[in-house]
Order: structure tokens, then sequence, then C-alpha cells
């Protein structure tokens, strides 16, 4: 709906349109709420949207989604939603959904917690029995914290002690601590820590609760929907629309209006075109930052709330490489698995490094996450062309010039942004030899590219840093200290898709005065369809004939190219 068509009154008032906006949305749409989604991108989606380079299809921040089986919580998630039956998902290779490559040391994780132990078992025996009661203890701590919300009553709370024994003991350490005190060889420690790129701090800053609920979250493997992250926010737009919620894209939120003597409730928004909206309630989907400080400001907030911001860290920013190449790459050793590549040195010492890097040296990038993800979904390969997307941690440091240009790049940018291209090229070509032949388009996302499309703080990938002094009892509330007004997100609750969809449940049942468990129930009628990636054996006649009319589309392009 365009901004001259949107009445000026709502119940609820949402600003982005991420998966923590959106689930916001659904609940409190359903619930009978007049609800407004606003989007200042021309789609919605936030870091999950979709977009298309000369045809292929990229998603900037949806490479796997963990517990989507039947009976986990991403699955009922979805369910509860009322989004499963409208989603399709690819479980990646079960044998190798996660292929670490340290320094010339390789290692595949399996999409099973026992085979894995037994795996690190068999390549390193001297660690065995470390390893075993190191994972098990992830296990343990992980379970203990889902369990938490779940103790109701005196007598269940009275338990809680022992029932979280484990959370309790290692809730207040750093990754770093905890593993140096179970594990001793370096090589296993940065096969552990690998999946750390998920949240982009390094060992001795993460907490170790958020790393293994991490590690528990892919467990039992990793799964990509079917049309990318566009398709999952597809789905979620829908439902919004079929309960009567509105998507406005192309409308950016310049301030949150305040009323009030001491100017401490929201009231509505004002858009960049200048038009104000009312609601009886406002979230924010946008990044804290943004929001406390730009669409509320500052002098409208607490002593307290401001040290909190002047205190706060943002997660790292990235370089992400989009490319399509004409190469048999699965002959060349990729499959539906990620590849997480960094060099053998100390995790800690590799982070430090790539942040205090010399970008503008010619040195290929040697810490790189790689993803196919026409693999992914072999419904979206068209017999010939593959789509990659490439990741890797920087500083924002050397962007910051940039931030104040406008849609016209400068020489400079660009020209630095081809040498970062070459840089993740050449890098890339360590994993996927001869891969720099074939590549048909490329482009690259750099921090001023998040800045641009989804208006983060310097850039940022996973909202606040996910360390000790922003998670938990730590990290910023839903229920902010101006009346009526929340927030939702990665900063939140927690970080990546699922996360962040959890965190807009659980605003909109603040709104709403349930619990979060009410609006997740899992639906009777609803069912997540789940194929393999790497087996073709039971995809449906609708998704074998969609793949072939994908590839009959590219054959009889290229006849009528040659004729």
């Amino acid at each position: 709906m365009t901004e001259q068509n949107l009445p000026n009154k709502y119940d609820t008032i949402i600003i982005g349109s991420g998966a923590g906006g959106l689930a916001s949305a659904i609940c409190l749409s359903r619930a009978g709420q007049k609800v407004l989604v606003l989007e200042q991108h021309d789609v919605p989606g936030g870091w999950c949207h979709s977009f298309y380079l000369n045809g292929h299809r990229f998603t900037p921040g949806v490479h796997y989604v963990g517990l989507c089986g039947e009976g986990e919580a991403t699955n009922d998630l979805y369910r509860g939603l009322g989004i499963a039956n409208d989603l399709v998902f690819f479980r990646m290779n079960s044998d190798a959904y996660e292929h670490v490559r340290i320094g010339e040391h390789r290692f595949d994780i399996p999409a099973d917690p026992d085979l894995f132990i037994s795996r690190m078992g068999e390549r390193f025996p001297k660690e065995a029995k470390r390893i075993t009661k190191y994972l098990k203890l992830i296990r343990n701590v992980s379970e203990e914290l889902y369990s938490l919300p779940y103790f109701k009553g005196f007598w269940q709370k009275l338990t809680i002690p022992y029932k979280t024994r484990h959370f309790g003991k290692f809730g207040l350490f750093n990754l770093r601590r905890v593993i140096n005190w179970h594990i001793k060889d370096p090589l296993v420690k940065n096969i552990l820590n690998i999946q750390c790129g998920d949240h982009g701090v390094q060992p001795k800053k993460a907490a170790f609760v958020l790393h293994s609920a991490l590690m528990f979250h892919y467990f039992y493997g990793g799964y990509y929907p079917m049309g990318g992250g566009g398709a999952l926010i597809k789905a979620m737009t829908n439902a919004i629309k079929k309960h009567g919620g509105e998507v406005s894209t192309s409308n950016g939120v310049k301030k949150i209006l305040l009323e009030g003597t001491d100017q401490k409730k929201a009231v509505g928004v004002l858009l960049e075109s200048g038009k104000e909206l009312f609601a009886d309630h406002i979230i924010s989907n946008a990044d804290v930052g943004i929001t406390y400080n730009d669409l509320i400001g500052r002098e409208h907030l607490s002593k307290k709330l401001q040290t909190k911001l002047e205190k706060t860290i943002y997660s790292c920013t990235s370089l992400m490489l989009f490319l399509t190449v004409d190469m048999d790459v699965r002959k060349a050793g990729l499959d539906s698995g990620n590849i997480w590549m960094m060099p053998n040195i100390d995790a800690d010492d590799y982070y430090d490094k790539a942040m205090s890097d010399d970008l503008t040296s010619n040195d290929a990038f040697d810490g790189m996450f790689i993803s196919c993800t026409t693999l992914k979904d072999p419904s979206s390969f068209d017999g010939k062309y593959h789509a990659l997307e490439v990741i890797t941690f920087i500083d924002y440091k050397p962007f910051e010039k940039y931030k104040d240009e406008d849609a016209q790049r400068s020489e400079e940018y660009l020209a630095f942004k081809e040498h970062l291209t070459q840089k993740m090229i050449k890098g890339l070509e360590t994993a996927v030899p001869g891969i720099s032949n074939h590549i048909i388009n490329k482009d690259l996302g750099t921090p001023i590219t998040n800045d641009y499309y989804i208006n983060t703080t310097e850039g940022n990938v996973y909202g606040t840093e996910k360390s000790l002094k922003h998670i938990g009892p730590f990290a910023y509330k839903a229920k902010s200290e101006i009346d009526k007004l929340y927030l939702c997100g990665a900063s939140i609750l927690s970080h990546g898709v699922a996360g962040a969809s959890h965190s807009g449940v659980a605003t909109a049942a603040l709104i709403l005065g349930c619990n979060p468990d009410e609006l997740k129930e899992p639906q009777e009628d609803q069912h997540l369809r789940i194929y393999e990636a790497e087996d073709a054996t039971n995809y449906p006649d609708w998704m074998l004939k969609k793949m072939e009319v994908k590839k009959a589309r590219l054959a009889s392009k290229v006849v009528k190219e040659t004729v």
C-alpha cells in the first residue's frame, strides 16, 4: 500500500519488516488488531529479503536455519504462526552440513550429535573423553536454558538451582575460558568453535551460554528454504495480509512521535514523506541504535539508557560476495553444506587479525564462509549456472569516510570495492580452485551496503555484539522505558532468522498480555514440508516439473542466442 493510501490510525505500527517485525505483525493482526508494517526498503524482509542479479537469486542474511525437523522449535514456530504450509525446506547434506577447513586440516560436521562425537573421537583419540564431556555440557546448558521459561509455581521454581545447575555454573563465563577447561588440542578447539561465525564474536568475548545454544540449534543439521529467504518473507507477509494487516514498503520512518509533559509516550510515527501516522502501540524492529538515537532522540531518554547506549558495542560488519558461475561446482568439491575456512591459528588471534587487517593490501582473505544456494535449493538450479554467497568479517573503520555518500557512489569507493572483490575471489580460489575463470556475474556487499539497505549502526550484521555484556539480562528489553514503545529483533532476545522471529512473538505477547507459547502453539493443519537437498528421490512431481521448466527455459534462451 502506498503512503498516500495509508489511514492515519492503527492499533500497532511496526517499524521494519525483518523476521521479528513480521512475526509480531502476524500475531497481532490475527488477534484482531489493525496492524501496519513500515519498511524503508522497496522490498520487505530486512536481512531475510531476496534479490536478483541478472536473473539469479541471492539472500544476504539467510544461509541456514536449525531445528526445522518434526517437533523441533523452528518447525513448531512456523506451524504456530500459520505459515508452515506455505514453506518448503531442504535439509542440507546430513553427513556434512558444515565443512570445516582450518589451514590444511579438514573436518565434516554431521547432522547427528552422537556421530559428531564419535567422528571427533576417532580423529582425535587423545581428546575423545574430553570431547564427549564437553559436548554433553553443551547439550545440558542449552536444554537448561530453554527450560527456564517453563518453571511455573513456587515448588517448581524452588528446584531451578538444581535443574539448571550446568547453566548456573557456566553462565557467566566466556567460551574461551570454558573450552580451555575441557579441551587441550588447539585444532579441536577451533573445530568446536568454528560456528562463532554465526554470532560474529571470537571465543574470548562470546558468552559460553550463547555459543552452547547456537551449537544446539544446529545439532541435528541445517535447513534452507526453497526460494531463499524471500520465500519465508512472502509466507509471513501473506499471513499478515490474510489477517487484515498491511505491509508498506518504500516508507521510511523519520521520527517516533511522542506526547505528554515529559515526552515519554509513543503515539505514532513521522514518515520521511512528512506524513504522520498514529497508533496505540509502536514496535521498532529497527537497529536499537537507530531506534533510540535517531527515531526517539537521546534527549528523551533517561540517563541510565543514554549511558547504556554509549557503552553499547555492535556486532562486526562484513563483506559479502555474490557470484554467478558456469562451473560444475560439485566436481570442484562443493555440496549443500557450508564451508567455514580459516587459517590454522588460534581463533581469537584470527578474529583480532581480521579486524586489523590492511584492506588495501593485495593479499587474499584467508577466512571465509562459503555457501552455494543452488545446491542448498536444488529447485533454483537452471542446469548451468550456480549462485554462491561468500562472506568475511571486517572492521567498519575503513568505510567511515564513505558513509555519507548518496546512491551515486564516489569513484574512490567503487575502486576500493573492486579491490576488495578481487581479494575475496583470491581467497575463494583456495577453496574452489579455478573458480575465477568461471565467474559470469559478481557483486560485493560492503558495510556501506548494509547501512543503505538494512539501516544498521556501523553496518553491523548481528545487532549488538553477542558478548556477556549484551545478552540475557543485559540485552535491550522488549518493553522500552518509553510508554507504548516496544522493540524486537536481533538485539532483544536472540539473533538469526529463528531468534529474531521468536523475539517478534515475545514482543507481541507483551502487547496482548499473554504467554508467547500461546502464540506459537503448533496448528494441527499446518505442516512444514522437508526434502533432502542431496537426494531428489522423494521430490514431489510439482517440484520436479518446476526444475525441468527452469532448465528448459535456459536451454531455449541459449538456442535463441546461438541462432
